[in-house]
């Protein structure tokens, strides 16, 4: 095999580090960006909830212009700014996850990583990659600077050239 045809220095395991502390650090990776993707729609519930109560004023608004001042009231009262769960709005339901889970979690699966593979991220799947693809076709090379020019890259290039 070509040396300049595999992953790059920052993608290979490095000397010593074994296969089961390279699945341990894949297996942790993978929680982690579960995580993320927890925290992406913990964002995705705050926005939301944010947006409907903003809806809420219109609704108070079109009640009264209805004729139903007592439902507006209701609304206004009850719903309207209140909170989600005791005391808590979804922004603090947020930095609450962040500080209590998210950023300790994130700190953790950091450490781990330059400890025991010395900063290099992702090495289970480079390795998966690697395993995988076919040495020599074109649409399996082992790093973007080794990929061939697709003819989309060719026009984009050929057209800032001319800018």
């Amino acid at each position: 095999m070509n040396p300049e045809d595999g992953p790059d220095r920052a993608h290979q395991r490095p000397e010593g580090v074994s296969t089961e502390t390279v699945e341990a650090l894949g297996s942790l990776s993978k929680a982690l960006e579960t995580t993320e993707r927890a925290r992406g729609h913990l964002y995705s519930f705050h926005q939301l909830t944010g947006t409907a109560d903003l809806e809420l004023d219109r609704a108070v608004e079109l009640l009264r212009k209805a004729g139903h001042p007592e439902w507006a009231d209701t609304v206004r009262t009850q719903v309207l700014g209140r909170n989600v769960i005791p005391g808590h709005w979804t922004f603090q339901i947020v930095e609450a996850y962040d500080d209590t889970y998210y950023q300790p979690f994130k700190d953790l699966e950091r450490a781990a990583v330059e400890e025991l593979a010395e900063g290099r991220d992702h090495l289970y799947e480079a390795e998966m990659k690697e395993a995988r693809r076919t040495a020599g076709h074109p649409d399996h090379t082992a790093r973007p600077e080794t990929a061939p020019e697709t003819e989309t890259r060719a026009r984009e290039r050929n057209r800032s050239d001319r800018t």
